[in-house]
């Protein structure tokens, strides 16, 4: 039994954990700029998603950019979207050396997400989470999604080089997301999604498995889009759990998985969570509850974290129809699910 499989148990009941960062936000009237520079911000926004949603996981807000930014790199903040890197300068080995001696924990930004993390650290009645992004992805921020791609054919001791390096910093951040009152971190590597199984497991595996071996603490591994061709290289990598998106069909891949990884998701954080109809998000949500029934390492999630814009209603209908709790509507029609607790 692993450390997710034992935090299951002392939950009682099936979890149910949407990825609800953003819209928190709006419940806030603050910008996505503000949450993601602001600790007492994010974390009004994080108490006030988690008062009206009460999942069984907390999380802090998704944000890719946060070691990468920690390096000193140049990132863009528009108000209420998600930040995005503005420079890749590594080109060959030596670009490294500008970075090797930056000590990320003295960044204010990246020290505002440890700081959200501990103020929620002692909220009961659910886990916490932190993220960090994944190695391959980190130096792909550093090299270029396409750049490095193409350099895992054509480069590979370079892509080597880089991704052991972004493993060594993904690795502090990690730890001290953990001594700031995490129970566990979601490695968040979503350019995996440009490798094939060997490759994924020769530049991203092994420094996930040495980042899940070096936590005192829970891993999940988060990589979106379609990756069940990549399923038996992301199990390899001896994470407690899998955060998988939207395209990847649970119920017909259950059964190949090892019974020790918990798989999460994967409710369409887009084409349904986004949707005007609640009546579609039920339906939803019924048929995934459906199609992993009497499967123990099964969290009710969304594929990935759901957009600033999702409708505040339809993550009410995802926590109710998750837990099968019969609610009445209030005056105008919507159920809230604060008021279940």
């Amino acid at each position: 039994m692993n450390a997710l499989q034992r935090w299951i148990i002392e939950f009682g009941h099936p979890p149910v954990a949407p990825l609800i960062g953003y819209p928190g936000a709006r419940l806030t009237e603050t910008t996505l700029r503000q949450n993601l520079s602001d600790a007492e911000t994010q974390t009004q926004s994080i108490l006030a998603a988690h008062k009206r949603w009460p999942a069984d996981i907390i999380l802090p807000m998704m944000d890719l950019s946060v070691e990468v930014g920690a390096l000193g790199l140049s990132v863009r903040f528009p108000d209420n979207e998600s930040p995005t890197v503005e420079e890749h300068p590594i080109r060959q080995a030596s670009d490294l050396d500008r970075f090797r001696n930056t000590d990320i924990l003295t960044d204010p930004r990246l020290q505002s997400f440890l700081r959200t993390l501990s103020n929620l650290s002692d909220l009961p009645d659910a886990a916490l989470c932190a993220y960090v992004v994944g190695p391959f992805t980190l130096a792909g921020l550093l090299m270029g999604a396409s750049e490095i791609a193409m350099a895992t054919i054509r480069n590979r001791d370079l892509v080597h080089q880089v991704v052991a390096f972004a493993a060594r910093v993904v690795e502090v951040y990690a730890v001290e997301c953990i001594a700031a009152g995490a129970d566990g971190v979601i490695i968040l590597e979503p350019t995996a999604t440009l490798l094939s199984p060997a490759a994924l497991e020769e530049f991203s595996g092994r420094h996930v498995a040495g980042l899940a071996e070096q936590l005192e603490g829970i891993s999940i591994l988060h990589v979106c889009g379609q990756t069940t061709a990549l399923l038996d290289a992301m199990c390899n990598t001896g994470v407690d759990g899998l955060s998988l998106d939207a395209p990847v069909n649970f119920p017909g891949i259950i059964d190949h998985v090892p019974s020790s990884v918990i798989m999460i998701g994967n409710v369409d954080p887009v084409r349904v969570m986004g949707t005007d109809d609640t009546g579609e998000v039920q339906a939803e949500v019924e048929r995934l509850r459906a199609g992993m029934a009497g499967h123990r390492n099964f969290i009710l999630s969304t594929g990935c974290d759901l957009p600033l814009e999702t409708p505040p209603e339809n993550i009410d209908t995802f926590l109710i129809t998750a837990r099968q709790v019969n609610h009445p509507a209030d005056d105008d029609g919507n159920q809230h699910c604060e008021e279940t607790t």
